[in-house]
């Protein structure tokens, strides 16, 4: 089989790759649960190639992308669900019908600050039209003002979006500096779960620190996905400073103390810190 820029073509390797027999016995042990931790995965590499301006990069993260589309596809077909034409099918019509101000049949233009009215109200015509194609006992008792906050979002992203739906009715905080003061009440909150050594506490209280966090960086208009993967970034620069700081001293990381890996630390905030960087920060 040869590579091709046709999608049949991608579509016919998964296929050969879910024979059994023939196929690829990785592949053939895989089903929708266990893809789709890849598949999250593969979205944030886009996000990394688009952030590094890499498009040679970008070029592969989205065939990686488009495969997890794919294989997703096949094994729906496999059971009878639907198939790779399918969806999409489904999204183009789902593009045609949120842009009439394009597609319609008709002359008119919108300004780009109408264009979300327009998609908002058209998504939610979409999602009652589906609702009401659920049989009854699918239909869940209470609709929640959360409901329409999408579950399979990087939960960064979620908390961001949950809070900003509760902010809607007014339930939420009017100083940035009020959240910072619910921060240090979390922090408090884990102290005490730490002198408990309650290990189901702790991990809970952690979880509302973090929920505290992202309310913090939604007040500052912060992303606290990209705040996080540009920490991540700084991170791997100053430990790569900690580790070729030893290997000149012809050492290793493990031969190295806490403390004079500390103070190496604190050498590379000052090395490794590009020109857009703010003041600096500490290790912890």
């Amino acid at each position: 089989m040869t590579p091709s820029r046709d999608i049949s073509r991608l579509i016919e390797i998964m296929a050969a790759l879910r024979t059994p027999v023939t196929g690829c016995p990785w592949d053939l042990e895989q089903d929708f649960s266990t893809i789709a931790p890849y598949t999250i995965e593969e979205a944030y590499e886009v996000v990394d190639a688009i952030d590094r301006g890499d498009l040679d990069d970008l070029r592969e993260e989205l065939g990686d992308l488009l495969l997890q589309v794919v294989f997703h596809a096949q094994m729906a077909s496999e059971q009878n669900a639907f198939a790779f034409g399918d969806v999409v099918e489904a999204i183009t019509r789902k593009m045609i019908r949120r842009h009439p101000h394009v597609f319609a049949d008709k002359d008119g233009n919108l300004a780009s600050s109408h264009v979300k009215e327009v998609w908002d109200r058209i998504k939610a015509e979409e999602k009652a039209e589906r609702a009401a194609r659920r049989p009854p006992e699918a239909t869940p008792p209470h609709r929640s003002l959360l409901s329409g906050v999408k579950t399979g979002q990087p939960a960064l992203t979620r908390a961001m979006e949950l809070q900003r739906k509760a902010s809607t009715v007014g339930f939420d905080w009017n100083d940035p500096r009020a959240v910072l003061q619910k921060i240090r009440e979390e922090a408090d909150e884990i102290e005490a779960a730490l002198d408990r050594n309650d290990r189901h506490e702790i991990a809970e209280e952690t979880g509302d620190l973090m929920f505290a966090l992202v309310n913090l960086a939604r007040h500052v208009d912060a992303d606290p996905e990209a705040a996080l993967r540009a920490t991540n970034a700084k991170f791997e620069r100053r430990f790569a400073f900690i580790e070729r700081a030893l290997e000149a001293q012809g050492r290793t990381l493990e031969q190295a103390s806490l403390a004079e890996m500390d103070a190496l630390w604190n050498a590379a905030k000052g090395a490794t810190k590009p020109a857009s960087e703010g003041r600096q920060e500490s290790r912890r």
